[in-house]
């Protein structure tokens, strides 16, 4: 007789690495994928700066090969301090916990905050893990509508629908994944008077690829709502271009100690887990007070990818995308999905997969409700590489609708 094991592990579902085991089963066969599915730049034909590699041998000649205080390096908690007071999120040491990227910070977060029956208010197309990481305490992920026609900005009008006496928290995804959507400040100062006038919730900004941004950086939510109690994720893993070394922040900006519960859950766990990779922890104080150049070459690089990437997806029959503020992905609309005979995007992408050898990830795995009808793509590939896969999408679309 089998062990029952927690039906909330097993509806984890991760469409953006679900999708590799078919193409895994395609290249054991010899054919070349193309893959447009996964959000890691180092995949791809970007690097770990010089100066961020070197800090990791740095931190094995420094002997900080033991244990790490469980809240992060004091070197890197006060370079954190330091970058997000710039931004004008006034915080202080005591506020920061060192995570192992931003998905074990989101954990954290929601493991400390929920219980069973409360609601999150989550962009609607969302990464998966605010979906999951809610379920798996037995909470609500509430989808609010963003708007696609004009740029995936979030529905002021639908996140104050979706608010209920049950509402614990509002997350902001800025830029967003999966869609790109960078979002002005007057959006988030509007969702910040939502959750002040609701009086029992606070806000949760995931600000990974803040300085991914084809025009000005992204704001600093707590900036924008200082009267508003906010928890702010943050990390290596983008705009360093460190993701494998799974080293992020989380940063709480209490107003009126409203979050003093949740800083001790959070703190609590924290503890319980140890410690964060204190060599990686090393290095990232040393990225934060290291000089920045490679981010305008990574921006620049990044842009003739998204023009590219725009133009050629736009002139498909069969397929739309708005173009992204930022981050590093698009979120392309499947029009006329059903009439050309598929059922759900998932099918769409398998065909697509099976047919021309180009991976996406299908756009429902990141909500039903606003994703379906989609697919995602990253904008990392070369662009000779994304010049390929649109030719090869093309010449699919074109088969499939006649």
């Amino acid at each position: 007789m089998k062990v029952p094991a927690n039906p909330n592990a097993l509806d984890i579902e991760y469409a953006i690495r679900d999708v590799v085991l078919p193409a895994n089963r395609l290249e054991r066969q010899g054919h070349r994928i193309i893959k447009l599915n996964i959000g890691d730049p180092n995949k791809y034909d970007f690097d770990t700066p010089r100066f961020i590699k070197d800090a990791v041998k740095e931190g094995l000649e420094e002997d900080l090969n033991g244990y790490a205080p469980s809240p992060g390096l004091p070197g890197l908690l006060s370079e954190i301090v330091r970058d997000e007071n710039s931004r004008g999120n006034a915080i202080a040491e005591e506020d920061v916990t060192v995570t192992h990227g931003v998905t074990e910070a989101l954990q954290l977060i929601f493991y400390a905050s929920l219980s069973p029956g409360d609601e999150v208010l989550i962009p609607g197309p969302s990464y998966p893990p605010y979906i999951t990481y809610c379920k798996m305490v037995g909470a609500r992920p509430i989808p609010y509508g963003c708007i696609e026609d004009e740029g995936w900005i979030p529905d002021i009008d639908d996140i104050r629908r979706r608010m209920g006496p049950r509402t614990k928290a509002v997350c902001i995804i800025n830029p967003n994944n999966p869609t790109g959507a960078l979002y002005p400040e007057s959006v988030i100062r509007s969702i910040g008077d939502l959750v002040a006038e609701q009086g029992k919730s606070f806000l949760i900004s995931d600000e990974i690829y803040d300085l991914m941004s084809f025009s000005d950086p992204a704001p600093s939510t707590a900036r924008v709502c200082p009267d508003v109690p906010t928890i702010t994720m943050n990390g290596i893993s983008k705009i360093y271009l460190a993701p494998g070394w799974r080293i992020g922040y989380l940063s709480i900006r209490d107003v009126d100690e409203r979050l003093s519960e949740i800083r001790d859950g959070i703190e609590r766990q924290a503890r319980a887990r140890l410690c964060v990779n204190s060599i990686c922890q090393h290095a990232y104080a040393r990225a934060l007070s290291g000089p920045r150049d490679h981010i305008s070459d990574t921006m620049s690089r990044l842009r003739r990818r998204r023009d590219l990437s725009f133009r050629m997806l736009n002139e498909i029959e069969g397929i739309s995308v708005q173009n992204p503020g930022g981050a590093f992905y698009m979120f392309p609309r499947i029009d006329g999905m059903a009439q050309e005979g598929w059922n759900t995007d998932k099918e769409f992408v398998l065909d697509l997969l099976n047919e021309e050898k180009v991976l996406t990830v299908f756009g429902s795995g990141f909500g039903e409700e606003h994703g379906s009808g989609h697919f995602r793509i990253v904008i990392l590939p070369t662009e000779e590489m994304l010049q390929e896969a649109f030719e090869r999408m093309g010449n699919f679309m074109r088969r499939h609708t006649g």
